[in-house]
Parts: structure tokens; sequence; C-alpha cells
């Protein structure tokens, strides 16, 4: 069975940093390719479209981030943890959001909700002005 579990969110004062981690277990095969999304305050969970893109990583560690986090955000890994995390810098109040990482058996990656088929339950990550 599948499992993605994320942890470390929190609140921050703006400027501050924060790393989010999400564990993954289940797959079948090495090949992943995963990414973190983020939902702003005020939108049901249910709403799985309106998950933004953050930062994706594919089966050979190539990276992609939105504009918004690029120089600010950093997506990794460690295979032997099974571990993705989003290490986040100079944090604003717009970041402010629920952070969903999610996972699909892919070679290549596409940064939008609707590639992933794997999913965490969420952590929230609140920055203060």
């Amino acid at each position: 069975q599948v499992q993605l579990v994320e942890s470390g969110g929190g609140s921050v004062q703006s400027g501050g940093s924060l790393t989010v981690s999400c564990v993954i277990s289940g797959f079948t095969y090495r090949e992943l390719s995963m990414g973190w999304f983020r939902q702003a305050p005020g939108k049901e969970r249910e709403a799985f479209a309106e998950r933004e893109g953050v930062a994706g990583i594919d089966s050979k560690g190539t990276t992609n981030y939105a504009d918004s986090v690029k120089g600010r955000f950093t997506i990794s890994q460690d295979d032997a943890k099974n571990t993705l995390y989003l290490q986040m810098n100079n944090l604003k109040p717009e970041d402010t959001a629920v952070y969903y990482c999610a996972a699909e058996s892919s070679t290549y990656l596409l940064l939008t909700p609707e590639f992933f088929s794997y999913w965490g339950q969420g952590t929230q990550v609140t920055v203060a002005e």
C-alpha cells in the first residue's frame, strides 16, 4: 500500500525558514517523480485541481520550481530514508498554505496535480507578517 506522510509544518515569521518532509513507502518501482504542492487558505481540500505546483523532481533528479519560489525553496530527496524534503527560506505571508507531497511512478515530471496519483494528507505552513 502506497503511503505518503508529511511532517514539519508550522508557524514562522516572515523571512524565516522551514523544512517539510514526506516519507514515501509502498512503491514497487523505484523510478518515481515527486512533487510538492500547496493549497491556499479558504480552498477546500477536495478542490484538487486548485493545488499549486511548487517544486518537483523527476526520477533522474532534475528539479523544477514555480516562479514564485525560485531561489527560495529547494526540493531534495534522501533515497536511503525514502524521504522527500522541501527547504523553504525567506518565507513570505503569501506562502501560507497547506503543503502536500505527491508521487507518481514515472520517469518524467509534470508539475500539475492531475499528473500525480498518490498524495499525502498535507501539513500546514503559516507565515506571519
